[in-house]
């Protein structure tokens, strides 16, 4: 299929994406690496008058560390986060998920703030956000507010972007010297998880957020407190009576429950 018809507009400037939101509202759609979006151009799923490309914008851009904070600007590429040193060091869980990420050709386009933004709920790196407890930090033309990942996430692809916002930049605490692992289960490498797990290993404890299993990633607090507690077969048990799968063309819920005890066995191996 092909897209409807629409008009093309390339910003230059943060400036200049307010003045088009502002004047086009829901009638336009932000093109950063678009490998979700003209996807769903050609099946007319989505259907703007106008796209708007970002990707000229440099304020959305690099990777940053200051004051215990990493700050990754929202058009970084996935392939760009698996190589950079400062990933690797302070958020290595995100460099970890970015071989798990569809493949190559779209690693090198896509990046973590349309995957964010789009909030597909089997995505790797929304649960990566959570289990980071990474903080999102959201522009308009009255400055910037940050919004907690466990906040941001809403629902099947809704987030607490307003309407004359854009996603600038993913902030994390470090994380440099805790484990973490990214584990998932999927038909063939590069589709999307049935069940996957971001794992990560935190001062007072372990996070483990969950992709696949519902219409947001979500965390099971439950059985993070038994992990904790060395209760790896209570973990497991907890784990399955806290996520709330669907059923779908994978298989039934009780799938993706097993599923989810085998992906918790493998990464409490990793975070012991």
């Amino acid at each position: 299929m092909k897209p409807a018809p629409f008009a093309y507009a390339r910003a230059a400037s943060l400036a200049e994406v307010f003045d088009v939101l502002e004047r086009h509202g829901d009638a336009v759609r932000l093109l950063a690496g678009g490998q979700s979006l003209v996807a769903a151009l050609n099946l007319r799923l989505a259907s703007p008058d106008l796209l708007l490309d970002i990707n000229g914008v440099t304020a959305l851009r690099g990777v940053a560390f200051a004051d215990g904070v990493l700050r990754i600007g929202a058009l970084t590429r996935h392939v760009e986060l698996g190589a950079d040193p400062l990933v690797a060091q302070h958020a290595p869980l995100l460099a970890q998920a970015v071989p798990h990420i569809a493949h190559a050709a779209i690693r090198t386009r896509g990046t973590i703030g349309g995957s964010l933004a789009l909030a597909d709920p089997a995505s790797e790196l929304p649960a990566c956000a959570l289990a980071l407890e990474a903080v999102l930090v959201l522009a308009s033309r009255e400055g910037e507010r940050r919004v907690a990942a466990r906040d941001f996430f809403q629902g099947l692809y809704q987030t607490a972007l307003r309407p004359a916002e854009v996603l600038a930049a993913v902030e994390v605490p470090s994380q440099a010297g805790l484990a973490c692992t990214v584990q998932e289960l999927a038909r063939r490498h590069g589709d999307y998880a049935i069940v996957g797990l971001a794992a990560q290993r935190a001062a007072a404890g372990v996070r483990l957020a969950w992709f696949g299993v519902g219409a947001t990633p979500l965390r099971t607090p439950r059985a993070e407190a038994a992990l904790m507690a060395g209760d790896v077969a209570q973990a497991q048990a907890l784990v399955a009576e806290e996520i709330d799968p669907p059923e779908d063309l994978h298989g039934p819920p009780a799938l993706r429950r097993h599923l989810a005890r085998v992906l918790l066995g493998r990464a409490a191996a990793v975070l012991a």
